[in-house]
């Protein structure tokens, strides 16, 4: 049953009383250019229409004076937004890159009280800790709550190896579901071997003892964050992302205002506001020195990477979580969006816009998640369909050496000038970081809200109001979209989707009707191009990494979905072909960077190719004999054809041997470099002749021998002419 807030009030003589008393303490009139949002309980769907990133823009640049600018458009900074524009207060947004752009679309899409934090809680009788966990399994309750279309509560196994520890974890577990009180999720239980390996098949059984599940959240992390930017500009709210600050202003000592850049079009201008919020992440402390260039760092980064497998890696309703690696870290993989997010890493970083996964992380997890999953599932470097680094900005403490000790408890600081700065915590909590930072700057700047107290406890986010779980039906029979289709776009964009189904495409096809994908392995489609750019993306990046998920899915998908993408961006956008070329240039270069194309690509080219240029065209004419269709590559289907017509009887494990051997991305197909490769490594001895490579000399010299044949004949004819 949700929370409802009831709303505080007297007669309607006395509310408009308040209202216009507000609004005769306010420098300029809000009537004219502002219109407060009025909160109900749980807030109705608002139906005007967002107005348009130019609009925003213009709006930033009209001379205005916010009552609160906040610099950053992350989880907290969106958070802020929608605490200030809920309470009535003139709230502007801005963020450098795009929203969600950094730590907040690389999270590991947990929605988590932290069940390691509890444990230390308990072991070190930390009471800090203890109210941490409490708050967050409160957050987590909201969340799964307010946005029910973009989270789902989530069963997490941790497997058990030794007798001793069913009842430790057993207890620690019950601990947590005690602490979370009435907002739990759904009670934990003991799983028997038998029954854990049902429901987690691909686990290593020997030694198993069984297996504890509890509940957390998930969440798809930068769509939520997008979400709530969203929520607040439907409530008035002025938010822009791709716009920086590059200055901040001063008015006999206390800040008055800042100086923004439009990186789109390179413009800059003022803007003034009572009060600054500072919610940039792990680039707290650039913004803390443009406001007093000797103020010492609070944060500490440090970096988290994750990658992304196969489904196959895990059940598609259960996660498995172990507290306790070869080096004491967490490590875990989670079903997401159909496929297997693995991770994590937890070292110390630099502060960078374009973190980067490192190949000695990407094999650390797979090392780890190796000794999770029976002999089966064999766990292969190609496998990594995508990869990525985010920066956590934990709050340092000096008196702890490293940074897996430090707790990501949040602070918010007020510095002389009146910035206040939101610093540390996690995703689940960012309202309630949130609304502690909208206090601060209350109070700080003496603002004069409509309300008090926070509004967004409770509060709906965009998308909400109108879902159901069984929403989607409606979007397969009135719009005639493909089943899978339809359920993406209702858990994506909740009731909005059907403002997206109404910009879809006809397919030309029988069924379905309308929805053209953008890459046929993913439920994407050509309108959700389009409403993303209703939705503020303005590059392929935004779109590809935060609009659609393809960055984080699939690299190499996303790569080859790209040129389809720039192109409905360049009709909306009015892109010129010089444009739409940097966009893609831009976008390939993300996907390769930061999103772990070139570390996959590097793994594979480790192996040399020491081959002559007579040897290369020998291979090269071998490996088109065996791909008679021309395809690009040769699938084990053409290798159990070639290998037919020698009568060589292969069975199904020596056919996944051979693949194996050579297929060195692991994507069930063998392309000609992996090949050269494969031949390079064989002439140098580094691995045994192959069943495959004599399979290639076979296949040669039966057509050498047809061809010979055909010759003898064609001579014998023209000889007897």
């Amino acid at each position: 049953m949700s929370r409802r807030r009831l709303l505080v009030g007297g007669a309607a003589g006395a509310a408009s009383a308040v209202m216009a008393a507000w609004a005769l303490s306010a420098d300029d009139s809000p009537v004219e250019w502002y219109r407060p949002a009025i909160v109900t309980a749980r807030s109705e769907r608002k139906k005007r229409p967002l107005p348009s990133r130019t609009e925003q823009v213009n709006m930033l640049q009209a001379g205005h004076t916010y009552d609160v600018l906040i610099i950053g458009g992350g989880a907290t900074g969106a958070g802020c937004a929608l605490d200030a524009t809920t309470r009535g207060l003139r709230t502007a947004l801005v963020e450098a890159d795009d929203f969600a752009s950094g730590t907040s679309s690389r999270s590991t899409k947990l929605i988590h009280g932290g069940v390691r934090y509890l444990q230390k809680a308990i072991m070190q009788l930390d009471y800090e800790q203890y109210k941490m966990v409490k708050e967050a399994l409160h957050e987590r309750a909201n969340m799964l709550e307010v946005a029910p279309h973009l989270t789902r509560p989530l069963p997490i196994l941790l497997p058990v190896y030794k007798w001793w520890q069913v009842p430790y974890y057993w207890f620690g577990i019950k601990m947590y579901d005690l602490v979370a009180g009435d907002r739990n999720v759904k009670s934990s239980y003991y799983l028997s071997k038998k029954n854990t390996l049902e429901l987690f098949p691909m686990l290593k059984s020997d030694n198993l003892c069984g297996g504890i599940v509890y509940y957390d959240g998930q969440q798809d992390d930068a769509r939520m964050n997008l979400a709530i930017a969203l929520t607040a500009a439907r409530h008035g709210a002025t938010i822009a992302n791709h716009v920086s600050v590059t200055k901040l202003h001063k008015t006999a000592g206390k800040l008055s205002g800042a100086r923004l850049r439009d990186e789109m079009t390179g413009k800059e201008w003022d803007i003034k506001a009572k009060s600054i919020i500072n919610a940039t992440g792990p680039f707290t402390d650039s913004i803390r020195k443009m406001d007093d260039d000797t103020v010492k760092e609070i944060c500490c980064p440090s970096s988290g990477v994750h990658i992304v497998l196969p489904g196959y890696y895990s059940p598609e309703h259960m996660g498995l979580l172990d507290p306790a690696t070869s080096d004491g870290r967490v490590i875990f993989f989670l079903p997401w969006l159909k496929g297997t997010i693995a991770g994590t890493t937890d070292l110390p970083c630099k502060v960078t816009h374009n973190p980067k996964p490192t190949e000695d992380e990407i094999l650390f997890i797979l090392t780890e998640v190796k000794n999770y999953l029976n002999p089966d599932v064999e766990v292969r470097r190609g496998d990594v369909l995508s990869a990525w680094s985010g920066i956590r900005p934990l709050v340092s403490d000096p008196n702890k050496p490293d940074t897996q000790s430090l707790a990501r408890n949040h602070i918010v600081h007020v510095s002389p000038s009146g910035l206040v700065t939101i610093a540390g915590g996690k995703w689940t909590t960012y309202r309630s970081m949130a609304a502690e930072t909208v206090d601060a700057a209350i109070e700080s700047a003496n603002l004069k809200p409509l309300y008090k107290e926070s509004q967004t406890d409770g509060f709906l986010i965009e998308g909400a109001h109108g879902w159901t779980p069984t929403m989607y039906i409606r979007l397969v029979q009135d719009f005639g979209l493909e089943m899978e289709v339809a359920q993406h776009l209702a858990k994506s964009y909740g009731d909005r989707a059907f403002a997206v189904a109404k910009m879809a495409s006809m397919t030309g096809k029988r069924w379905p009707i309308i929805g053209k994908k953008v890459h046929p392995e993913f439920p994407y489609i050509d309108a959700e191009i389009r409403y993303g750019v209703r939705e503020y993306a303005c590059t392929a990046v935004d779109m590809i990494a935060r609009r659609l998920r393809l960055a984080f899915l699939n690299v190499q998908a996303a790569a080859e979905a790209l040129p389809a993408i720039a192109e409905i961006m360049a009709e909306e956008l009015k892109w010129s072909d010089a444009e739409k070329n940097r966009q893609i240039k831009m976008a390939s270069e993300f996907l390769a960077n930061e999103m772990g194309q070139m570390v996959n690509r590097a793994s594979r080219d480790k192996i040399p190719i020491n081959l002559s240029k007579e040897e290369i065209q020998t291979y090269i004419k071998r490996f088109q004999i065996i791909d008679k269709d021309r395809k690009g590559f040769v699938s084990i289907n053409d290798i159990r054809r070639s290998l037919k017509n020698y009568g060589e009887d292969v069975t199904g494990e020596q056919l996944h041997e051979i693949l194996r051997e050579i297929d060195t991305n692991m994507n069930g197909q063998v392309e000609l470099d992996e090949y050269l490769q494969m031949m390079s490594a064989i002439k140098s001895g580094h691995v045994a002749y192959s069943r495959f490579a004599r399979m290639a000399e076979m296949e040669e010299e039966h057509h050498e021998r047809e061809a010979l044949k055909k010759k003898i004949t064609v001579e014998r004819s023209g000889g007897g002419l």
